[in-house]
């Protein structure tokens, strides 16, 4: 099902970012995440990937700062496109995750990465 997903770069990728912050959560969506389970082709794609990171070491960093950091350490190369990456702490996650569409999909239908691990 999601053995089409380049499993080793995820664990690499969540290396990178553990290194840095200690996460709650990683959670991985996308368009390729419902292509490995069956998602018909006839539907609107959206992002490749949606990584949502949660961790509370978050605090005291400005937003754009967390998302460019971590989205630099994303290999598109490796994963095959890029991806559209939300960091939030854990109260933030919990407000995202009831008025962003794209957080509570990954959230409710996407890929615990860290149960990769």
């Amino acid at each position: 099902m999601e053995d089409s997903l380049n499993r080793l770069e995820l664990r690499r990728y969540l290396d990178r970012i553990g290194s840095r912050w200690p996460l709650q959560q990683a959670l991985l969506g996308g368009a390729r995440v419902a292509d490995a389970r069956g998602a018909l082709p006839q539907r609107e794609r959206g992002p490749e990937y949606v990584v949502v990171l949660v961790a509370d070491a978050f605090d005291g960093i400005s937003w754009l700062d967390r998302v460019y950091q971590a989205g630099s350490l994303w290999d598109a190369l490796e994963m095959g496109a890029p991806a559209d990456v939300h960091c939030y702490t854990s109260p933030e996650f919990e407000r995202k995750r009831t008025s962003m569409r794209r957080v509570a999909e990954a959230a409710d239908d996407g890929i615990n990465l860290l149960a990769l691990v």
